[in-house]
């Protein structure tokens, strides 16, 4: 069970990730449906009724996981446990919130069955990749991201100084603001540079916004780069992951890979 449910190298734990898939998009598609008011009107039993199904076959998946699991406190602690376990919760917490009081409480918690959107990353190979290099990548995202942040502090304190009060820079919290969408190129338009001087720092801050865009994206190929040359096998012994495409045994407890 544990081969079909997490390894996708077999004919059926191909099947079996298909599937649920396909209850993955139709659950969340019953989700954004139920969202509009006329087809929920006409819908609503129907829909009431997919929505209990899709709980209880996604509940069944969970502690099949659970189960087969051979550290069930580890994926329950996971991203993707986490995952698993708030695609379920929300419909039946709503049992326990029958009140019109609760109602703004309700509609939060049935917006969160949403997550099984995400449940979809779990059954891509290329996912694995990606968390593998984002997980790799952190530390340098972090120094890049102060970096960034201390930018935008200079910035916006400098355009508070050139701009001022009258010209919408009326604090500097509001000239970071105006620096970070300014630096990530987004341009909302609300606020902008009136003087000449002014508008010359702009200027610059856009251009810099672009070689900003670049870091990260660099930073993060690289690392993807590393990551593609392991496969995803995991160890019988101790359950590590990310070998070498021919390695024959465990990086961490030698132990021998399929």
């Amino acid at each position: 069970m544990r081969r079909v449910i997490f390894l996708a190298d077999t004919p059926k734990g191909r099947t079996f990730d298909v599937l649920l898939i396909l209850a993955i998009l139709a659950s969340v598609t019953a989700v954004m449906l139920e969202s509009v008011a006329p087809i929920r009107e006409q819908w609503g039993d129907v829909l009431w009724w997919a929505e209990w199904i899709f709980t209880i076959l996604f509940t069944l998946e969970y502690a099949a996981r659970l189960a087969s699991a051979r550290r069930p406190l580890k994926y329950a602690r996971s991203f993707f446990g986490v995952v698993d376990l708030l695609s379920i919760l929300p419909t039946y917490l709503v049992i326990l919130f029958p009140g019109a009081q609760y109602f703004m409480v309700i509609r939060v918690l049935r917006i969160l069955r949403a997550f099984r959107v995400l449940k979809l990353a779990a059954h891509v190979r290329e996912a694995n990749v990606l968390m593998r290099s984002l997980a790799a990548s952190r530390r340098k995202i972090t120094v890049f991201l102060f970096a960034v942040f201390t930018i935008t502090v200079v910035l916006g304190s400098l355009m508070y100084l050139i701009e001022g009060e009258t010209n919408g820079f009326d604090s500097i919290p509001r000239g970071v603001y105006w620096a970070v969408v300014t630096l990530t190129t987004v341009g909302y338009g609300d606020i902008a540079p009136q003087t000449p001087f002014g508008q010359f720092v702009a200027s610059l801050v856009m251009v810099m916004g672009y070689g900003m865009i670049a870091v990260p994206t660099g930073i993060v190929t690289a690392e993807m780069t590393v990551a593609a040359r392991r496969d995803d096998r995991e160890c019988d012994h101790c359950g590590e992951r990310g070998h070498a495409s021919q390695a024959g045994y465990c990086r961490t407890c030698g132990g021998a890979l399929e």
